[in-house]
């Protein structure tokens, strides 16, 4: 079973199998909101881009949708982090 350490930040410990969309779309939700964390849109991005890679449309929606709220520079921040999040 997944469980969310989000108030320690960016961590979260998603079992063996790495996490589902599911879970990446809770902790999207919890960074684009500041519900249980800061708000923090490079980490909201970050982990609905990792929703989006594991096949949830509203994922790809609200990725969009923030993307229209960040600078580039931000946006290019959060990828990296997906993808080195997925390298680890």
């Amino acid at each position: 079973m997944a469980r969310f350490e989000g108030a320690v930040g960016d961590v979260a410990a998603l079992g063996e199998a790495g996490g589902g969309a599911n879970e990446f779309m809770k902790l999207g939700m919890m960074y684009a909101t500041g519900a249980s964390v800061p708000a923090d849109y490079v980490s909201a991005h970050k982990w609905f881009n990792l929703a989006a890679m594991r096949g949830c449309r509203e994922a790809i929606r609200l990725r969009r949708e923030l993307a229209e709220a960040m600078s580039a520079a931000e946006v290019s921040a959060a990828q990296r982090a997906a993808r080195d999040w997925l390298g680890r």
